[in-house]
């Protein structure tokens, strides 16, 4: 890996300050996965949500450790994968202390390199078109596919080569919109959901 990229990778002091403010933050940086054969995979996230274990009975956290979801009690700066609907993966990027069981799921990225592996993952085709690349990594399930995300990166180092975001201009407060969550039966009122205003890569708008 060039000197470039370990300049502008995230620091574990950008991880582990407050929840909402690293969610925030988290918008508009580029998320990076190296492969075996070093074939960059890379996009730019553009939705997210966040949890919080001590006041959100949304988050996996808040009943306690599990084996499940001892990677969320770590400190922050690593990455918290796992399985849901018994068929999509979801990644999350934990915040804060260890034992304080925060993190930021991420929701929607919009592709930049390896766009063809990515499509091959989603797809199996090398060869999209402008509908399917606005889908191709538009929701948390989809862009684990796409990236090749599985339970094996869970506790992933993103201080690490192998899976890591790299710092880019912040997102000016007034482009970005909070919502209530999607997908969740329980805190429902929290408007933990952040996303880039108009960008055509968000779930759902």
């Amino acid at each position: 890996m060039g000197k470039n990229i370990k300049d502008k990778k995230l620091s574990r002091d950008f991880y582990t300050r407050e929840l909402l403010t690293v969610a925030k933050e988290l918008l508009g940086k580029k998320f990076v996965r190296l492969s075996n054969n070093n074939l960059m995979l890379s996009g730019k996230i553009v939705e997210v949500e966040a949890y919080d274990g001590s006041v959100d009975q949304a988050a996996h956290t808040f009943k306690g450790k599990t084996p499940r979801n001892e990677v969320m009690f770590g400190q922050g700066g690593y990455l918290y994968v796992y399985f849901t609907y018994g068929m999509y993966y979801c990644c999350n990027i934990v915040t804060g202390n260890e034992n304080e069981g925060k993190a930021v799921l991420i929701r929607a990225i919009e592709p930049l390199e390896g766009i063809v592996q990515m499509a091959v993952n989603r797809f199996q085709k090398d060869f999209i078109n402008d509908k399917e690349l606005r889908n191709l990594a538009n929701g948390p399930g989809k862009l684990c596919m796409a990236f090749g995300i599985t339970k094996e990166y869970n506790g992933t180092d993103l201080l690490g080569e192998r899976i890591f975001l790299l710092d880019q201009k912040k997102i000016p407060e007034e482009n970005i919109i909070s919502t209530t969550r999607i997908g969740i039966t329980k805190s429902v009122e929290l408007p933990w959901r952040f996303y880039i205003k108009n960008n055509p890569y968000v779930s759902h708008r």
